[in-house]
């Protein structure tokens, strides 16, 4: 089956992006099995460190994408949304919109940087924070995006960076006693509204599985490489090495210090009355104890001087270079064209089809794959599609077609213009 993407698509994203108010950013690991040599990055989903590359995606509330961006190194979050905010700004207008994101991006000079830029920003909060009593949680229940929801919520406000920084802060309260803080600038949207905005940035993450199960999104495009910054910084494998033997210097000297108090938990005082004649008895452990201090002073200083980043064409024996980008971003660019349109047709089938939601991109797989017939006549291009495995099924691309009949659409390169319809099952 085929359908003229340009009379659906259009500009979807950008629209519905600007419509909701809320734009989502998360990256995406892309593995690198070849045999150059790449800098490597955390894969959640395997809970390793492989060679990889990172794009940085940026998706409307209904998940379709806005636009993407590889990131130099796999540099984090933090390090790439000032940029990205800068991208968004030329795409959208000068509309405030709020950015989504996780615990990646948390930097409250950043968040600075995000409120200048006109900018709203709705984030979890990192690091140690102040629990919260439990007589601030109250139940909350609404209705978002069409789902009811129910929440267990606080709601105040926090200062960060000495006071420089005041957000509003939405603790919620798991069942297990578990508190998640979600901050925000957002202070016009109820708390259930900004939990609810917050959570959703799961749609993200089915978006990218999605996208690797049925559009081949970490496929890799080309074998090519170019010369990347030979004189970035990276984390110096000889200060990692010293610090390591530092790190079990330390772990010895704990062990030691743990067996001198022991000793002095259960020694005897009508046998060593006193703190010396404890020392004398324990002389033994007492020296390894003291030239165990010793050598990490020694490791400290030698740990010192050593620069902790270096430039990478010093670590590396191979040149320097990243996988070539040109011919992936084309293929990302047909990609989100194509999830574009095919979200567009699934909100077209949605009022004919209860469970589109659950199963909508499944029937209209099914419809796209499913073999046509065509019939010109000397003003149309008739497009007949077979009956779907079941009449609700049918009934449903039925009125697809019924609602894509009424667009202007005609057949690139010609005057024909497009008709479907679907035959019924006998």
């Amino acid at each position: 089956m085929w359908f003229d993407t340009a009379s659906v698509c259009g500009s979807a994203s950008v629209a519905s992006g600007v419509k909701s108010g809320f734009l989502y950013i998360d990256g995406h690991v892309r593995v690198y099995h070849g045999q150059h040599q790449l800098p490597k990055a955390h894969v959640t989903r395997m809970r390793i460190s492989l060679p990889a590359t990172s794009d940085y995606w940026v998706n409307d509330t209904a998940g379709d994408p806005l636009l993407v961006v590889t990131a130099d190194a796999n540099a984090g979050l933090a390090k790439m949304l000032p940029g990205l905010l800068a991208q968004i700004r030329a795409l959208v207008g000068q509309r405030r919109l709020t950015v989504v994101f996780d615990r990646g991006g948390y930097s409250p000079k950043l968040f600075q940087q995000i409120l200048a830029a006109n900018f709203d920003l709705l984030t979890y909060r990192k690091g140690r924070y102040p629990r919260i009593p439990l007589r601030r949680f109250q139940e909350q229940r609404t209705r978002c995006g069409g789902h009811a929801v129910r929440y267990v919520l606080a709601d105040q406000e926090v200062r960060l960076l000495q006071g420089k920084l005041r957000l509003r802060q939405v603790p919620r309260r798991m069942p297990n006693g578990h508190q998640t803080p979600i901050l925000t600038s957002r202070r016009d949207l109820p708390a259930a509204h900004v939990a609810y905005r917050m959570f959703d940035r799961w749609r993200q993450e089915n978006f990218f599985k999605y996208l690797r199960e049925e559009y081949a999104l970490d496929a890799l495009a080309e074998y090519a490489v170019v010369p990347d910054d030979a004189d970035r910084e990276v984390p110096n494998p000889a200060w990692a090495a010293a610090d390591a033997r530092l790190r079990q210097a330390y772990a010895v000297l704990n062990q030691l210090e743990a067996e001198y108090g022991l000793e002095a938990w259960t020694n005897l005082e009508h046998q060593r009355r006193t703190m010396r004649g404890f020392k004398t008895a324990h002389g033994k452990l007492g020296e390894k104890i003291w030239k165990a201090g010793q050598k990490i002073q020694q490791l400290e200083k030698r740990r010192a001087v050593i620069p902790k980043r270096v430039p990478v064409q010093t670590v590396v024996e191979e040149p320097v270079v990243k996988l070539a980008p040109e011919r992936k971003h084309l293929t990302n660019l047909i990609k989100m064209v194509a999830y574009q349109s095919e979200s567009d047709l699934l909100r077209l089938v949605a009022p004919n089809y209860c469970r589109a939601d659950q199963e909508g991109r499944t029937l209209l797989q099914s419809a796209l794959a499913s073999a046509a017939d065509l019939k010109v006549t000397k003003t149309e291009l008739r497009v007949t599609l077979p009956a779907q495995s079941s009449p609700h099924r049918t009934r449903a691309i039925a009125g697809l077609c019924q609602e894509l009949n009424q667009l202007p659409t005609t057949f690139p390169g010609s005057h024909l213009r497009l008709r479907y319809a679907i035959r019924e099952r006998p």
